[in-house]
């Protein structure tokens, strides 16, 4: 009996590792982070999306700390998919084919360093795959503009609940229906594959 709970413990060990595994996070920031939350959130194989903070300096920060330029954060999305299902060169092209990552410091009339195109990255792997990718696509689609931050993730303040589903919870809102839903739309449009 004590030998079949050992292996017992021992598999579901292997099955949670290989689980675990199979899963991989990003963070992405290309303007508000409630545009880049509803491009994602309906992604095949993109198992969950947190809007919070990252790339600045300040722990804990409020959305109020952010907007206002006092953390050097930008609005950012935690992303994490089965990458059985989708690959970071996938979510790579949806980004940067739902914002502009050639506008620095804004997007559309949101403007401020908080809104800045940003990619952070866990290891070297990632890294080297967002840069091999960005230089493909910064010769062929964007003549050498884009001005996308890459840099090592260091930490991620999930932002206050009320920002947590937004657009899903007010598509009626002016913003949301002047700015995410043309997003929402072309995206489903052009990366009709990954929806």
């Amino acid at each position: 009996m004590k030998l079949l709970s050992i292996l017992l413990t021992l598999n579901t060990m292997i099955i949670t590792e290989n689980k675990e595994e199979k899963f991989q996070t990003i963070y992405l920031g290309g303007g508000c982070f409630w545009c880049v939350e509803a491009v994602f959130e309906d992604v095949k194989g993109v198992i969950d999306v947190t809007s919070g903070f990252a790339g600045g300096k300040l722990k804990n920060p409020t959305y109020k700390q952010v907007v206002n330029g006092y953390t050097n954060h930008a609005e950012t999305c935690k992303i994490t998919f089965d990458n059985s299902k989708i690959n970071l060169e996938n979510i790579l092209e949806i980004f940067f084919l739902t914002h502009d990552p050639t506008s620095l410091n804004r997007q559309g009339n949101d403007i401020g360093t908080h809104y800045r195109s940003i990619i952070l990255f866990n290891n070297s792997t990632e890294k080297d795959i967002i840069n091999k990718y960005i230089n493909k696509i910064n010769i062929t689609l964007f003549d050498n503009q884009i001005t996308t931050e890459v840099k090592k993730f260091e930490g991620f303040y999930k932002a206050e609940n009320y920002h947590q589903g937004y657009y899903k919870l007010n598509t009626e809102q002016p913003y949301c229906n002047a700015v995410i839903t043309p997003k929402v739309s072309k995206a489903r449009k052009l990366l009709e594959k990954y929806y």
